[in-house]
């Protein structure tokens, strides 16, 4: 193929003039679209909504700060998804990939939240933000830093991760505390919908097949319906429309609240290398561009930055739905942007996000585990674009034991400082991306070729000293001899 021809095809994709699913620029037909959003959809509300419940609780915040905080979320989420996907300027990733209020950071977001409240969490989200934008411009300097031992040893351990939620949401719910937690009636939900997901993923064809997902939710909440397991009382409540106001909540500004919310945030950049990693190599079959890079880096800041001002909580990448891409090879924009488009208006009216977080945890854990399941695999897709030397295999192995040994049994660090505490057994993301990261830096660079050779020698070396030890031994007999 000439390259007048190839631009001329990227131009009339550009154009729009493409309807195909596996497209990025496709504009494929709406009803073709519509099953394939709402799993998008789907596969991330339970993330987004549970963040601003859990502060909500955590900084003793009135019923209707609390609906407030989940609908600014859901609001954000979808404005966010759009943003990254069309990009302003520099700001951006523009590639097929969902953001929104993330649950990485969680374990921070408590531990200010309980001493400082909803202010010193806005307060110290805005500096972590603009930290985050930081980070996004200096990337293209130090993206050498990054090879696809880290990102994928990121990758690995985000989807490693996930395994426990989607168990607990297997069981019933997010919370290993709540009421029938772990009921068998659960568990049938959960299984069917997991079987139906895999019938029609292995079996289905054309739509039906990419919107596997969508279709396992189907059967499993109609199932939930009829064991009465569907409420809808928060729907009753929810008002039609409520506008987002400016500055909803005052900021205040904490030294420690901050320093523990930069460090988050920078930490967020590198699983956000990792998920954008895992969303072009997985989706679209390449490696990441540095400007996709520096885009998503840069148009994650900002939106974390703006979302402080309406009360929004810190966005980051939905590994999840990273997942749903790398399973149904599907990128186009088109797709995902109608996902944030819901994701808009259902922030805009509390009663349509209210509806959608109906689905039980069940369903929701039956549905997405194959997701986890494949954002694991391509974790592994990246570790193999490099060499399995020595040196790699222990990067990832040291890597994945401190941050799963941590993660399996928290009381291990109880003793440290309750900042570093909450930073590093939080999540194992954070463990992994430190140790890889430094790891990479530290240890010598060398190839399977160069450990051949250093084999080798030893080898050599080894040889020449039972040669030596011999002839040594030789001309002792001799002396001997003689001297008999």
């Amino acid at each position: 193929m000439s390259d007048a021809t190839s631009s001329s095809e990227e131009r009339a994709r550009i154009d729009g003039k493409s309807t195909s699913l596996f497209d990025f620029y496709g504009k494929p037909k709406f009803l073709k679209v519509l099953p394939l959003s709402l799993q998008h959809l789907l596969a991330m509300i339970a993330g987004v909504i549970t963040p601003p419940i859990i502060v909500a609780g955590v900084v003793g915040a009135s019923v209707e700060e609390k609906l407030l905080l989940i609908q600014i979320a859901v609001l954000a989420s979808g404005v966010c998804t759009v943003f990254h996907l069309y990009g302003v300027w520099k700001f951006g990733a523009r590639l097929p990939a969902i953001f929104g209020v993330g649950f990485a950071y969680v374990p921070t977001l408590v531990a200010v939240g309980a001493q400082y409240g909803i202010e010193g969490i806005l307060g110290a989200q805005l500096i972590g933000g603009m930290t985050m934008v930081v980070v996004g411009y200096f990337i293209q300097y130090i993206r050498h830093l990054f090879p696809p031992v880290v990102a994928g040893t990121v990758v690995l351990v985000i989807g490693l991760s996930l395994y426990d939620i989607a168990i607990r949401y297997m069981a019933g719910s997010g919370n290993v505390n709540a009421a029938n937690f772990g009921d068998p009636i659960n568990w049938i939900v959960a299984v069917v919908t997991l079987l139906t997901v895999l019938i029609a993923a292995q079996f289905g064809k054309g739509v039906i097949k990419l919107s596997a997902i969508i279709v396992g939710i189907v059967v499993g909440y109609l199932l939930s319906l009829s064991l009465g397991l569907v409420s809808f009382d928060n729907v009753a409540y929810a008002s039609w429309v409520a506008v987002p106001k400016l500055m909803p909540f005052e900021m205040e500004f904490h030294t420690a609240a901050i320093a523990s919310m930069v460090v988050i945030c920078v930490i967020n950049s590198v699983q956000t290398i990792g998920d954008l990693s895992a969303t072009t190599v997985g989706g679209m079959n390449r490696e990441l561009k540095t400007k996709e890079l520096t885009g998503g880096l840069l148009g994650n800041g900002l939106t974390t930055t703006v979302s402080s001002f309406f009360g929004a909580l810190p966005t980051s990448t939905f590994s999840q739905n990273v997942g749903i891409v790398a399973m149904t090879k599907v990128i186009s924009r088109y797709v995902l942007a109608l996902a944030g488009i819901f994701m808009i208006l259902a922030g805009l009216s509390p009663k349509f996000g209210a509806m959608i977080t109906t689905i039980p945890y069940p369903v929701l854990g039956g549905a997405t585990i194959t997701v986890f399941g494949m954002i694991t695999m391509t974790g592994i897709q990246l570790l193999v674009k490099d060499e399995m030397s020595a040196r790699n295999m222990t990067i990832v192995g040291l890597s994945l034991a401190l941050s799963l040994g941590i993660a399996a049994e928290p009381s291990a660090i109880e003793q440290f400082p309750a900042v570093l505490r909450d930073l590093i057994g939080g999540a194992p993301i954070v463990v992994a991306a430190i140790t890889a990261f430094t790891l990479n830096i530290v240890l010598p660079k060398k190839s399977l070729s160069d450990e051949a050779k250093e084999r080798e020698k030893i080898a050599n070396e080894d040889k020449d000293t039972k040669d030596e030890a011999n002839n040594q031994g030789d001309n002792l007999s001799q002396r001997s001899v003689h001297a008999e």
